[in-house]
């Protein structure tokens, strides 16, 4: 008589998750490799990616890899978004990344898939309080000038953060102290005007990344000075560096040295709105829903045609970008079911058509962070690595 048959017990099958990150095989790979691999990846994976494991973390931040980066041409712009928190004495700094779809594959594996965006907060210590006003992106680098806007007291300090390692550093100071510094980029140059405790010789300074000096730029002559112990706006265009105080302005041309009054057809309208420069273009959202753009040689305002899809967004809380050559557009909106705020980004793709036409279409549209009701948007600006 055969033995009994045993019987067999059934297993339940489990889902495989494939190797943990630590033993996931491209981690034994050599760093010049991986480094390589690395270099091909879009920086919106980059904040997932650190994740993986210690020293993934290492080499997404090591200069070799931003080096492989630029020698094979895939530098990116990546947006930085600077958010106020009332219970933080200091800004907290986001990127903007894709977020990871955990999806199953055909072999009951995980796969990780790019689905939508989302803001990552930085992981680097916080840097000290700023004013939206001083915050300009050189390259891979954002400068966080001047003074806190809620102090009395000037400041000449200039802070880095380093958008490749997310690390800040101090950079060399301002030449005189300033009150709400008001920063723009003009061919590869930062030009800082702001009130400061002296004359109005100083109202202006220039830094050079090349020599890392500041220096003041002439002050303008007597017959068109005008008082700017406090300026409303500030743009680089077309060469020029222009200021705004109320609705009247001056503008520094960069290449002829010199200084001219800016007549009120460029300044009305806009100066405490959301604005931005993108490509050499000056563009502002209003009260009626729209973005305009500034036509230089026709000296008027026109509107940003072909936009479509955006919402109705409060101008007290929207914020402009130059995104790449490209605008995007940040907001928040309450959640009424929790008493918080989401906070929305949309990435606007722009064409020139003619000199008097640039059209704009919405490439998407989405929330990306949920904040609590107190949170402010301070800035949002883009850098390139």
């Amino acid at each position: 008589m055969s033995p009994p048959e045993r019987k067999r017990k059934k297993t339940k099958q489990s889902l495989v998750l494939g190797p943990t990150p630590e033993s996931t095989p491209i981690t034994s790979l050599p760093d010049d490799l991986v480094v390589s691999c690395l270099a091909r990846v879009t920086r919106l994976q980059y904040p997932t990616l650190s994740l993986v494991s210690k020293s993934f973390r290492s080499l997404l931040a090591s200069p070799e890899l931003y080096k492989t980066r630029s020698s094979l041409g895939h530098t990116e712009s990546c947006l930085y978004v600077c958010l106020s928190f009332p219970t933080y004495p200091i800004p907290r700094w986001f990127t903007l990344c894709q977020k990871p779809d955990r999806t199953l594959t055909t072999n009951d594996t995980m796969k990780l898939k790019p689905s939508g965006y989302v803001l990552a907060k930085l992981s680097s210590p916080q840097s000290r309080s700023a004013h939206c006003s001083g915050l300009v992106t050189l390259g891979s680098d954002i400068y966080n000038i001047g003074g806190p806007v809620d102090e009395e007291e000037p400041s000449s300090s200039v802070s880095i953060l380093d958008c490749r390692s997310h690390t800040w550093r101090q950079g060399p100071s301002l030449l005189v102290k300033r009150k709400h510094p008001f920063a723009s980029v003009l061919d590869g140059k930062i030009y800082v005007a702001g009130h400061s405790n002296s004359s109005f010789s100083d109202l202006m300074e220039v830094f050079d990344p090349k020599t890392q000096t500041w220096e003041l730029v002439s002050s303008p002559p007597a017959e068109i000075r005008l008082q700017y112990d406090h300026i409303s706006a500030s743009a680089g265009i077309d060469g020029k560096v222009h200021i705004f105080r109320s609705c009247k302005g001056l503008a520094y041309d960069t290449r002829e040295g010199r200084w001219e009054s800016v007549g009120t057809e460029m300044s009305s309208g806009w100066l405490w709105l959301p604005y931005c420069v993108v490509e050499n273009v000056l563009y502002y959202y209003n009260e009626r829903e729209e973005i305009k753009w500034y036509d230089t040689k026709g000296r008027r305002w026109r509107v940003l045609k072909g936009v479509k899809g955006l919402p109705k967004i409060s101008l007290y809380t929207a914020t402009l970008a130059d995104y790449g050559r490209k605008m995007a557009v940040l907001w928040d909106m309450d959640v009424a079911s929790t008493g918080d705020k989401m906070i929305w980004c949309t990435v606007i793709a722009l064409e020139r058509r003619n000199d008097e036409e640039i059209w704009g279409k919405v490439e998407w549209k989405e929330a990306v962070l949920k904040v609590p009701f107190s949170c402010t948007i301070k800035h949002a600006l883009a850098a390139t690595v």
